[in-house]
């Protein structure tokens, strides 16, 4: 079965809160014939958007090809939350790859967050970014985590933007009793992701790039010439940029042994009117500490949007049931509200959560596996993407040279294996251990 449409109607967003408050964005056409680009990229979420907007800024001619609709996956239904740093903390990046190294990717982390931020100014994008992302703590060994980490990226990095929580202060903001403490990044912030997919794709295509929709990719042929074939059509290209994320199936098995969909989901109440400031006394999104991460904030007409839950197969489970449960752990107060919206996406993890930069074939760049840190690491991706289709390779190679284990048992074994090891973590959740 083929995750493209599994869950999903062809062509079609998902029934989502995003989808019925999205910019107005026309179809663009299906890809029929045989074209020519400098570059093909196949997939139009933030990765392809990105590469494809910066690379026609700078004269190149791109085709951008995507199964469904522009911000069709995990970039049209994710949590919009623009986090600082890389998915990985940075103590554990510094035992990693060293300080060095480390410092080099905080400041790719910190440049990602400003580009998102420019790119929504510059094109005047139908998208506001929203400052604030609060981090909720379950136990005291968190909150001190918390506290200890902010206090290493002032002395180490520089970066002082953070406001550690007690369990008053964290409750004051965020409403809940569940939490013993957290911290606030003012650094940080959220957006709504459908529409930030959309302004990109607007960018691009005011850009010059050509965008075809509806068009599905059955393979990609590496070479000096590559080739990307298309159910009604091929497109001959110098190269290829390969940015479907969770989606890619099987066309590169490079990528597919290294980066491993799961499917994550949101729910959207009905609005909350007054009740909306007894939920969120600030504007901000989001996230707890959990192995399976909650994560919410409130729409722009006062709903909560709460994301929670993670399956591991094809098809989707009961949504409301499945994320309601965490969400009234949360906010008790909740269970006589609505349910308007409820939805799924795949998005795609790595052995490290680190993401997978790679040269899978000869003129072939690929980028993915944000781990559920895409919305700014995967804008900046394809700006890399960009440079180094263009020959400026040292930025690309510096996330390609990041340690990227395979999955145990490879492409073949590694969703069961996946599943006994996040069936273990949920546990230790509820266990709170």
């Amino acid at each position: 079965m083929n995750l493209l449409f599994a869950n999903d109607r062809a062509g079609e967003y998902p029934p989502s809160y995003y989808a019925a408050t999205a910019a107005p964005l026309g179809p663009f056409p299906e890809l029929k014939g045989e074209v020519k680009a400098d570059v093909c990229i196949v997939g139009a979420g933030y990765t392809g958007l990105s590469a494809a907007l910066h690379l026609a800024q700078r004269g190149r001619k791109v085709v951008l090809v995507e199964a469904h609709r522009v911000g069709f996956g995990a970039s049209g239904r994710n949590g919009g939350q623009v986090g600082s740093g890389q998915r990985l903390e940075q103590d554990e990046l510094e035992k990693m790859v060293g300080r060095e190294q480390a410092r080099r990717l905080w400041d790719f982390a910190e440049e990602a967050k400003d580009l998102v931020r420019s790119l929504i100014l510059d094109h005047a994008m139908p998208v506001t970014f929203y400052p604030g992302v609060a981090h909720a703590c379950w136990t005291e060994g968190e909150v001190r985590h918390s506290r200890e980490t902010a206090e290493k990226l002032v002395r180490d990095y520089g970066y002082s933007q953070i406001e550690t929580l007690d369990q008053a202060g964290i409750r004051r903001l965020i409403g809940s009793t569940a939490y013993k403490g957290g911290d606030i990044d003012r650094g940080a912030g959220h957006v709504h992701p459908l529409n930030y997919a959309i302004g990109l794709a607007m960018a691009a295509a005011k850009a010059g790039v050509i965008i075809q929709e509806k068009t599905l990719v059955h393979a990609v042929e590496g070479g000096a010439k590559p080739v990307v074939r298309t159910q009604h059509g091929r497109v001959l290209a110098d190269q290829v940029i390969l940015a479907a994320n969770g989606y890619l199936g099987g066309l590169e098995p490079k990528v597919a042994a290294r980066v491993m969909p799961i499917n994550n989901f949101i729910v959207a109440t009905e609005p909350l009117g007054n009740r909306a400031k007894e939920i969120l006394s600030e504007p901000v999104a989001v996230a707890d500490t959990k192995f399976v991460v909650n994560y919410w904030r409130l729409s722009e007409d006062n709903r909560l949007l709460f994301g929670g839950g993670e399956s591991y197969g094809y098809r989707f489970p009961d949504l409301v049931k499945t994320v309601k449960k965490p969400m009234l752990e949360v906010y008790p107060q909740l269970a006589d509200a609505r349910i308007d919206y409820a939805w799924g996406g795949t998005l795609a993890i790595t052995m490290n959560r680190m993401p997978c930069f790679i040269r899978p074939k000869q003129n072939v760049l690929s980028a993915s596996g944000y781990s559920g840190h895409g919305v700014a690491m995967a804008t900046l991706a394809g700006k890399m993407l960009a440079e180094a289709s263009c020959g400026e390779t040292e930025r690309f190679d510096v996330m390609a040279g990041l340690p990227q284990p395979r999955f145990p048992g490879g492409a073949a074994l590694r969703w069961p294996m996946l599943v006994a090891a996040m069936t273990w973590y949920s546990m230790r959740d509820r266990l709170g251990l």
